[in-house]
């Protein structure tokens, strides 16, 4: 089932909700040889605050290039990253395993590949020290 659990830091940033948003951004971090591992993020109307929020690998770097390029209004957050099998039910598990324990999912994402390789859930909870020791038992 969990394959890796770590305790991270992703990174939030906001951003005006305009076409390319999202491109000026990846581009400056890949100049840097930044890489990103995952994301989300939010909408907003058009020209009106939205967010994305990402793990990288290199987040100290990525931080600095974000405010070097005039960003602002950012955070780091403290979230879990947990590596699953890549089957039927492997989410459903550990949602049950943080339910009997009374802990709330806060926000999730995650990303996905075929031909094996694990499934890589970000997700912030209610407590996540105490989530992360139920599911690293």
């Amino acid at each position: 089932m969990i394959k890796r659990i770590s305790q991270e830091k992703e990174i939030e940033v906001a951003v005006i909700n305009e076409v390319g948003a999202l491109a000026k951004i990846t581009s400056f971090l890949v100049n840097h040889g930044i890489n990103i591992e995952a994301v989300a993020g939010y909408a907003a109307p058009i020209g009106e605050q939205a967010g994305l929020v990402f793990i990288t690998d290199n987040n100290p770097a990525a931080l600095h290039a974000l405010m070097e390029h005039g960003y602002n209004d950012i955070k780091e957050n403290q979230v879990m990253v947990i590596e699953l099998e890549n089957r039927p039910g492997a989410l459903k598990n550990i949602s049950e395993i943080l339910a009997q324990n009374s802990i709330n999912i806060t926000y999730i994402y995650a990303t996905a590949c075929s031909g094996g390789c694990p499934t890589k859930i970000v997700l912030s909870t209610s407590n996540n020290r105490k989530a992360f020791s139920v599911l690293s038992e």
